[in-house]
């Protein structure tokens, strides 16, 4: 592993879907989700950080240092043995575990350097085996489209059923009828920050960043499904500051990031992201000690 950045970084990430659902609300039948008050799309940071463990995951088959802790159907808490059980700690037998102190921090700084989610995003690891809490340096605001959306009811016909009663009941037709949510086209942002204090605090190096800049590059490239129909990611723009702390408010640095509709566009609803255009700020529209990397 490398050793920590020190340097701070923000970022806009801007990425499409068409005609599916990008991230559907449970509570709400799985509806795309929507901000009631404007139309806008969202998509959550836990959606998105899902996104970049699976990619990691994929591309580093789950060895250490690039190991997932939050991973489908994962047991926390034995991950947390692992930890003990690497130190040459005896559960049975210390108390360190639940009540603190240097068993808690060796255990985790070992989930720290083995998972790469842990010291990319923090967990908190206090459930049961206490392997402490860990505060991430990178983190994800919702993902917002820049304009509304309007999500889509379509219903669906498989041409089977599950059960033999339900095929009595058919007559043997045995047709089973559900619903389709969709977006017909949404560009969404996202806005990330990367603390150089906090990797310091995690371990998180240039490696690890770098491995962050391809999953978010790439990580709807191997995410496809039938319900999330068409998904890209369209840019990823970084600003690097010259010192760990920064060099400009990340706000000032978002707002410098444009978009706007593509000429002869604008009087109809956008279907594609050629409907856009992303406008990077200018070098001359930096701010002093703030580099501009255009990752996609």
């Amino acid at each position: 592993m490398t050793e920590p950045i020190s340097n701070r970084y923000d970022f806009v990430l801007f990425f499409d879907v068409a005609d599916g659902n990008p991230n559907g609300d449970p509570d709400a039948g799985n509806l795309p989700r929507v901000d009631p008050e404007n139309g806008h799309g969202l998509v959550t940071d836990v959606c998105l950080k899902r996104k970049v463990r699976n990619y990691v995951g994929l591309l580093k088959e789950e060895q250490p240092p690039y190991e997932v802790y939050v991973k489908e159907k994962a047991v926390l808490n034995r991950q947390h043995e692992r930890a003990y059980q690497a130190l040459g700690v005896d559960l049975t037998k210390d108390e360190g575990k639940r009540k603190g102190g240097e068993s808690v921090d060796q255990a985790r700084a070992w989930m720290c350097q083995n998972f790469y989610d842990v010291r990319t995003f923090g967990a908190v690891m206090s459930t049961g085996i206490n392997c402490g809490q860990v505060r991430g340096p990178v983190q994800l605001t919702f993902a917002r489209s820049v304009e509304p959306v309007v999500p889509l009811e379509h219903s669906i016909t498989r041409m089977a059923v599950a059960t033999e009663r339900e095929a009595e009941s058919q007559s043997g037709d045995n047709r089973t009828m559900g619903r389709k949510y969709t977006v017909p086209y949404g560009l969404y942002r996202a806005h990330g920050f990367v603390s150089a204090p906090l990797a310091a605090q995690t371990g998180f190096g240039d490696d690890d960043l770098k491995l962050l800049w391809q999953a978010l590059s790439n990580m709807f490239e191997h995410d496809r499904s039938a319900a999330r129909g068409q998904m890209a990611t369209r840019g990823l723009i970084a600003f690097k500051h010259a010192s760990r702390l920064g060099n400009a408010p990340a706000h000032v640095l978002f707002d410098l990031v444009k978009t706007q509709r593509a000429p002869g566009t604008e009087d109809r609803p956008a279907r594609s992201f050629a409907d856009y255009q992303i406008i990077p700020p200018s070098r001359d529209q930096l701010p002093e000690g703030v580099e501009l990397l255009t990752l996609v």
